[in-house]
């Protein structure tokens, strides 16, 4: 199992944001001066809820004078891209499922931690919702032979190889929560929501992995099972998602540095953007955009004390565009 992700104290940012905070007492002028770069390279991985959200940011960004480059990596690619020059920043640093290539590239001394940008992320074992009606809440009750018997001694799982499928079959190895005698079945996210989507339709009991933000949550009414032994992580599952810099990028750029700093979502947010996206297909753009003049509040939370990269204030200016 990953080591649980262990906050350390962050010199860097705390420096940084130091930084930022003093250029925010500067005139415009003098502030738009200190960034170095008008392209901003994102790392974005194929995962719905980081596509969304740099796209979000990259129209938010793109009236302050900015452009946006999106670079379809893997998450592990990436952090070796941020080490090399080659990327400046990404929006899906999810931890602890990263946690080793995080520590590499914090211990290189390359990145900057931002910390999360979404409140509320969680994975582990999940059921739908009218199986959570019933009674069933942590995983601890799977133990139970009529309990696993409804499940038909099964639990679904995403990619053969990936971190949280070694989680599960370690678990059953370990006969956790008396997993020992259930069979897993890793397959596709797609496969694996199919499964879910048609036990819904039946109202079957189903036993998968789930994480949020996702659409299965609305979707689904998906429940996340309590997990005290901790087989997807520590504290229930409960995850960080942090936009993550590169330190030279971060250095050079501390305006656009702080609009990343103070891009955050909840995770029902990012579910719902993700739904649809995902589930409703509709054009990305349209959904970014659309996010953006329905959440006015939240937009000018992410430009507080930003200016547009001519020294401009940055809220006037993105208010005006939408």
């Amino acid at each position: 199992m990953l080591r649980p992700n262990v906050r350390r104290p962050d010199i860097c940012k705390i420096a940084l944001l130091a930084t930022v905070a003093l250029i925010g007492l500067l005139p415009f002028n003098a502030q738009a001066a200190q960034d170095a770069n008008n392209e901003l390279r994102l790392v974005v991985p194929p995962w719905p809820g980081v596509t969304v959200k740099s796209e979000i940011l990259a129209q938010l960004i793109e009236p302050l004078g900015y452009t946006t480059v999106r670079q379809e990596l893997s998450s592990t690619v990436g952090y070796s891209t941020l080490q090399n020059d080659e990327s400046d920043a990404f929006l899906a640093g999810w931890l602890p499922a990263q946690q080793e290539s995080y520590d590499a590239a914090m211990a290189a001394d390359a990145i900057v931690d931002l910390g999360n940008n979404v409140d509320g992320a969680r994975m582990g074992f999940a059921v739908p919702g009218y199986v959570a009606e019933a009674g069933l809440t942590s995983a601890e009750q799977l133990a139970d032979a009529e309990i696993a018997e409804r499940f038909d001694h099964r639990i679904y799982s995403i990619e053969s190889g990936s971190t949280v499928t070694d989680m599960l079959e370690g678990a059953i190895e370990a006969d956790t929560y008396g997993l020992g005698n259930w069979e897993g079945k890793p397959s596709s996210t797609p496969g694996m929501l199919s499964e879910v989507a048609a036990a819904v339709d039946e109202g079957r009991w189903i036993l998968f992995y789930g994480w949020t933000p996702h659409w299965m949550v609305p979707e689904y009414d998906v429940q996340i099972l309590d997990d005290p032994a901790g087989v997807y992580g520590d504290n229930n599952g409960r995850s960080d998602v942090k936009t993550i810099v590169a330190k030279r990028y971060a250095e050079a750029n501390p305006n656009l540095t702080r609009l990343l700093d103070q891009f955050r979502f909840s995770a029902d947010e990012q579910s719902e953007f993700i739904r649809v996206f995902s589930l409703e297909e509709r054009d990305l753009e349209v959904v970014a955009r659309e996010w953006l003049e329905n959440n006015p509040e939240r937009v000018a939370s992410f430009m507080e004390g930003v200016t547009t990269r001519d020294g401009e204030e940055a809220h006037a200016v993105v208010e005006a565009g939408l």
